[in-house]
């Protein structure tokens, strides 16, 4: 493992949290996208609190180095390499899931990606991909998860990580069209899988310290700080937490609800991602 990966785990497993060390125990979690970023913070801290955890995403040896980790301090974390844009590939990760632990408990859906564009210049394969990306991967792992609760009765919480989408967001206009696509999804299966026990939520984070910002161009991430009130990028484990409690017991009366964790950044505050258009410079 890199020396500097293994700093970036050290200091997440470090950061201090509010909740109990044991407030998942006996108790199975699922993190998508857990090899980086967001979902590396929420699996780490799941783990952290005594659930089970099982980490997927596209590149094996990110989330092998996280589940080392984990596994070394204590914790236990399945590694599971998959594609969420294949069903069948998401059929084999809840498999292998029961097989390992007995069943699940909580989905955090973080996983996804996107390009900064001006949305006029977009292609129909690069709109698609983010469409795929972002909308279908997310509902193949909603609906997958709700079906093995209903067939084994029992319980579950959904945790779907989107973006902040009653402003828009310049420069994204695939990603906010995805993201919006999976809050309407979650707040109509939220009222229908109310029966079944499964609660749906969202957590909306704003500009998120991590290194995803390494995609956008300098002149956006010069104004960054413009982005909220509080003039700073939240952490990735302000979002873990919040993805924790709508997940723990403190969630048990929500449902089909978007947590916005972004700084105050949808009342007051600019965000170009692929840059201040000259239009809007004065």
């Amino acid at each position: 493992m890199q020396e500097s990966v293994l700093k970036e785990l050290e200091a997440l497993w470090a950061e201090p949290t509010v909740y109990r060390p044991d407030l998942f125990a006996g108790k199975v979690a699922l993190v998508s996208g857990g090899g980086s970023g967001i979902g590396r913070a929420v699996a780490m801290l799941f783990a952290r609190l005594g659930a089970k955890v099982a980490i997927c995403g596209r590149t094996a040896e990110k989330l092998e180095a996280v589940a080392e980790f984990v596994n070394s301090r204590g914790g236990e974390m399945l590694a599971v390499p998959t594609d969420i844009r294949e069903p069948e590939q998401i059929d084999a990760l809840y498999k292998k899931v029961e097989e390992t632990y007995g069943g699940l408990d909580y989905l955090v859906n973080n996983a996804g990606g996107q390009f900064p564009a001006n949305a006029i210049d977009f292609t129909p394969k690069g709109w698609n991909a983010v469409i795929n990306n972002n909308l279908n991967s997310s509902w193949y792992m909603m609906q997958r998860a709700a079906q093995v609760w209903r067939d084994a009765g029992r319980e579950g919480s959904i945790v779907n990580v989107v973006v902040v989408t009653e402003r828009g967001m310049p420069g994204v206009a695939h990603t906010v069209a995805a993201r919006a696509g999976v809050i309407g999804a979650c707040r109509t299966v939220a009222v229908e899988w109310a029966p079944l026990n499964i609660r749906v939520n969202c957590v909306a984070p704003g500009l998120t310290a991590t290194k995803g910002l390494d995609v956008y161009p300098p002149e956006a991430v010069k104004e960054f700080p413009k982005a909220n009130p509080m003039r700073r990028p939240g952490t990735a484990m302000e979002i873990a937490e919040a993805c924790i409690y709508l997940s723990a017991p403190s969630g048990n009366f929500i449902t089909g609800e978007v947590l916005t964790v972004d700084g105050g950044g949808r009342l007051w505050g600019e965000l170009w991602t692929a840059g201040r258009p000259e239009y809007y410079t004065d």
